[in-house]
């Protein structure tokens, strides 16, 4: 082992500019793929958080009409849960964390001292603030039980709706007209990238209590219901109980899905995930792509090495020297260049990323739907792999052609 490292230390010191070349291209070539990599990680981890800001383990079910017969009645018929069934349906549910009714009024003005806005009003059940990240900033709060159960005019705003109506004053415990009505603002959303929507963003809406939403626009019946799971696995099963449950009550099929179209999330923030990982998967490729040229590069500095080195080869073969002290060599140059130049391009790349980090991402909308560069170990031992086996190829091939030189043609080489 000796002998082969002082024939590579030797090998390598005759050779700087080619090393340096051959390293600065599988810097390069290292730099790119973690790049590539670290915004795939980036990009698959501000998608799963944009995607789960509606909400997680949720489903909404909105009122529709039946599509099939059912007990003598035709198809056609409107489905529409009113209000006051939702505890009743809710208690035949106990597989359900919770069965939130939302019923919406559109573009009812909204008034604050002399600005006036034409917004959406929901009304809710209280546990929707939970479901559906609606959280407070600071000072403020969401809607309560007890809200509900005395029809309080209180109000929870969106956070552009707040600054639409009170600019940069702070809205809570202000007083609120909604369709002429007073209300207290108790609270404001904290903002939030949201990728996935019904019925318009969260930013832009207000939320009272459903019992206050009933009383004051008179409408008995919900929109949607928002189902939610203790365990995202079990939605599908749960959207089909909760369907029965209905169709019991209200007299359809429970097959009829159209009567009741639901939008499962927790399918849905599989299927991006899914294709974050493979958009991931692209960028990755083309990185591997990049730094296999790299490794090319070095495989064919390798051969002309050896070309070069074929009379020297041939003397130290003819005076008995063993084929892995010749092979041992070159198999050492192609993989410490390989791992000096990853290393080189790891760091390299590592404080590119810290160093975008730092860029603010705050009124940036681009930045805050791709989210930053993220390094991650898998990335990073991903990497590190692909450098050695590139590595070892780079070496071993040259490294078999010097051992199989015929010392007697070396005499005659030029």
């Amino acid at each position: 082992m000796k002998v082969i490292l002082h024939l590579f230390l030797q090998s390598a010191t005759l050779g700087r500019k080619r090393a340096f070349l051959t390293i600065a291209a599988i810097a390069w070539g290292t730099v790119a793929i973690l790049l590539l990599l670290s915004f795939g990680e980036g990009l698959k981890q501000q998608l799963g958080k944009n995607s789960r800001a509606m909400g997680e383990n949720i489903g909404v079910m909105w009122m529709s009409e039946t599509t099939k017969a059912w007990k003598g009645m035709n198809p056609g018929r409107p489905i529409r849960v009113r209000i006051d069934d939702i505890p009743l349906l809710a208690s035949r549910l106990p597989e359900l964390e919770s069965l939130i009714g939302e019923a919406i009024q559109w573009r009812t003005n909204l008034t604050a001292g002399k600005k006036t806005v034409a917004g959406r009003v929901k009304g809710v059940h209280y546990p929707y603030g939970e479901a559906r990240k609606q959280y407070p900033v600071a000072g403020g709060r969401f809607l309560s039980p007890l809200d509900e159960a005395e029809r309080r005019r209180v109000i929870f705003l969106g956070n552009e709706l707040a600054e639409d109506l009170f600019g940069k004053d702070d809205p809570v415990g202000q007083t609120l007209l909604v369709a002429n009505a007073p209300f207290t603002v108790v609270g404001v959303m904290q903002k939030k990238t949201q990728m996935g929507a019904y019925a318009g963003m969260d930013k832009d809406h207000s939320i009272v209590p459903i019992s206050t939403w009933k009383a004051l626009f008179g409408r008995p019946t919900v929109n949607n219901l928002v189902i939610r799971v203790r365990d995202g696995s079990k939605m599908k099963d749960a959207i089909a109980r909760t369907r029965e449950v209905i169709a019991a009550k209200y007299g359809f099929d429970p097959s009829d899905e159209r009567a009741l179209p639901t939008w499962d999330t927790v399918e849905s923030q599989k299927v991006n995930q899914n294709v974050s990982t493979g958009i991931q998967m692209f960028l990755g490729i083309i990185g591997a792509l990049t730094l296999l040229i790299g490794g090319v590069g070095v495989a064919n500095i390798m051969y002309a090495v050896v070309k070069e080195r074929t009379r020297e080869i041939g003397v130290k073969m003819a005076l008995g020297a063993k084929a892995g002290w010749i092979t041992g060599p070159f198999v050492l140059e192609g993989l410490s260049y390989t791992l000096v130049g990853g290393a080189a391009g790891m760091l390299i790349a590592t404080l590119m990323v810290l160093g975008m980090s730092f860029i603010p991402t705050e009124g940036n909308q681009v930045m805050e739907f791709l989210g930053t560069p993220k390094l991650s170990l898998p990335i990073g031992v991903a990497t590190a792999s692909i450098l050695g086996v590139i590595g070892l190829l780079a070496g071993y091939f040259p490294a078999r052609r010097a051992a199989a030189i015929d010392p007697a043609a070396t005499l005659r080489y030029e």
